[in-house]
């Protein structure tokens, strides 16, 4: 174990097992100059200030270049934050990221007069303006979705100012990841024979995942501890973060942060409260969970460092690279030989930056770059590092259907729909793995993974969604958020969804210390709601035929230019009802009564 768990400089890394970078700029010097290009571009921007509602044609000009300018700034952007996420410690990349960003709040601020001079335009005017120019067609869907918010946009003025505060409201969540990628260390862990471990958050699931239950106490108490340490810094982050965005909304006349968060995305507050109580409704099935979890490990006392070790040890489920991608390109076959040459491409032509090196950015994302997606993974060999790749690989070719079919202006779907794609991949894995087994203890291997997908992606991120959603009231009610405010009701969520058999500790009362999404403005909610929508018409495809196939495929295509909402209700699946909620939970327990049976005489 101690060679698969030992943590490389990135110089060791091979350079197949790293991204392209240089698809996005052949140097940093080229990159460099292409950061240069912007100032006029933002001269070219801000000459057109007062003259947005004068005609269609200048409405559409203007339009033209800023959809060049955004395509552009979306590869500056892209290869500045691939090259510091490879290594967080590099000045180097840290600075080119600080410009970046710094160009980006002046671009704001440059361009701020655009939302109130076009929000200015009578509506029977810019309809005017589509018959008299009709390029201008191309950005409806782009104006109609600006124009909704009306309400909450102030006048060029003060839109100028909130633009320009905008490094300086970003500073919490930029200064935590640093804090929390690049800044912290931790003991090493140490087994039950006295070897040591390295430890770091892009290895500390792995750790819990082993049979040796002294090393996952030990890698959970070092980790935990070390947050603990700097719990009052880790509060003071993120009661700024909350802090900034109470003054962001009341600054637009929302009610409130969450309202206008949502608001942004065009998902109604609604969907987030039926989660929640759908999840609180479905509690019991968790507790039978936490319950079975505590029976199998034969335990005295189940605590949070057992959560994540497989129930059935012996099964030997290693998933090296090369084996996790043949896993998943055969199993995502029911999307077509068109899909999974696309998948294969990424595979072959470094979209990955594959496995955890010093001073890498922990956990896995993608990024869908214009050139290609880039999926950031800290591959460990597995089986959770399988359903990994299978999850990054799906919202890579969502960002690829889309950039490719959609127009740049409507390419970039939002966050709602971002996680069913990713979660619709790990869904049809989990079946092909199932359907190719017929070992009683290598089928109830796979149901305890499946099992702690729902409860890691449909409870575990619905807690955090009412956690944030509590800091979050608590902050609109004038209340700060001391590290004592925070543990107290981090600890409290935790006894209401894992029930009485988990012993809910002072170490895991930290744990929001170390989740990056709190800073994410409202995100997180969208892994369960995704994954339940995952879940819905990932049925739809296996048991359906060409139209649902073709449904999802349209999906997959559709970026923005359609709400959320509607996008998924063409796919075939309605989140505004609690229902996919409900129907993934049913499942979970259907799961949940097999693996009983699978398990009865262990």
């Amino acid at each position: 174990m101690a060679n698969a768990m030992k943590i490389r400089k990135r110089s060791e890394i091979p350079v197949e097992d790293t991204w392209a970078v240089e698809d996005l700029y052949v140097s940093d010097d080229a990159w460099e100059a292409e950061l240069k290009t912007l100032d006029a571009d933002k001269k070219e921007l801000a000459s057109f200030a007062g003259r947005l509602g004068e005609s269609g044609e200048i409405l559409c000009a203007y339009l033209t270049k800023m959809e060049q300018v955004d395509e552009k700034a979306s590869l500056l952007g892209n290869y500045a934050s691939r090259r510091v996420d490879v290594d967080t410690r590099n000045a180097k990349y840290q600075a080119m990221s600080g410009k970046f960003r710094s160009e980006m709040v002046s671009f704001g601020a440059a361009c701020s007069f655009e939302t109130p001079e076009i929000m200015a335009i009578p509506d029977e005017t810019l309809e005017s303006f589509y018959v008299q120019c009709p390029g201008l067609e191309r950005y409806r869907r782009y104006l109609t979705n600006m124009r909704r918010r009306k309400a909450h946009t102030l006048s060029a003025a003060e839109e100028k100012i909130l633009a320009s505060a905008g490094e300086v409201t970003g500073a919490p969540s930029n200064i935590y990841g640093m804090f929390a990628n690049a800044d912290m260390t931790f003991p090493n862990a140490v087994d039950a024979q006295g070897n040591s471990y390295p430890l770091a958050q892009g290895n500390f699931v792995s750790l819990e995942e082993s049979a040796d239950r002294s090393l996952r106490k030990s890698a959970y108490e070092n980790l935990y501890h070390s947050f603990a340490s700097f719990k009052n810094t880790a509060a003071g982050l993120l009661n700024a973060q909350n802090k900034q965005l109470k003054f962001y909304a009341e600054a637009r006349k929302y009610d409130n942060a969450f309202e206008a968060a949502l608001d942004r995305t065009n998902v109604p507050t609604s969907v987030y409260l039926n989660l929640i109580e759908a999840v609180h409704q479905n509690l019991d099935k968790m507790h039978r969970y936490v319950r079975l979890r505590k029976k199998l490990l034969g335990v005295d006392e189940l605590h949070f460092y057992d959560i994540y070790t497989p129930l059935l040890a012996d099964v030997d489920k290693r998933c090296p690279i090369d084996e996790a991608k043949q896993a998943v390109y055969d199993a995502l076959e029911p999307l077509g030989e068109d899909y999974r040459k696309v998948l294969k491409e990424g595979f072959d032509n470094r979209w990955i930056d594959v496995y955890p090196n010093e001073g890498k950015r922990s956990g896995a994302y993608s990024a869908g770059a214009a050139v290609h997606p880039y999926v950031l993974l800290n591959h460990t060999d597995t089986l959770d590092s399988q359903f990994t790749l299978a999850h990054e690989m799906g919202h890579a070719l969502h960002s690829y259907y889309s950039n490719k079919t959609q127009n740049p202006i409507d390419a970039n779907y939002v966050i709602f729909v971002a996680e069913v794609a990713s979660t619709f991949n790990e869904a049809l894995l989990m079946e092909d793995l199932l359907k190719k087994t017929a070992d009683k203890k290598e089928r109830a291997f796979l149901i305890n993974h499946f099992l702690d997908q729902f409860k890691g992606t449909i409870y575990r991120q619905t807690m955090f969604a009412e956690f944030e959603l509590n800091i979050g009231r608590m902050v609109a009610e004038g209340k700060t958020l001391t590290a004592d405010i925070l543990c107290a009701e981090y600890k409290r969520l935790n006894e209401m969804y894992y029930g009485p058999d988990m012993v809910v500790d002072d170490e895991i009362a930290v744990e929001w210390a170390r989740i990056p999404h709190f800073y994410y403005n409202y995100y997180v909610f969208q892994y369960a709601t995704g994954y339940s929508a995952a879940i819905a018409l990932s049925r739809k495809v296996l048991d359906g035929g060409e139209k649902e196939l073709q449904d999802y495929l349209g999906f997959l295509c559709g970026g923005s230019s359609k709400s959320p909402i509607d996008l998924l209700k063409g796919a075939g699946v309605d989140m505004t009802s609690p229902e996919p909620v409900n129907q993934a939970l049913t499942l979970f327990g259907q799961l949940l009564d097999e693996m009983e049976e699978l398990t009865k005489d262990l």
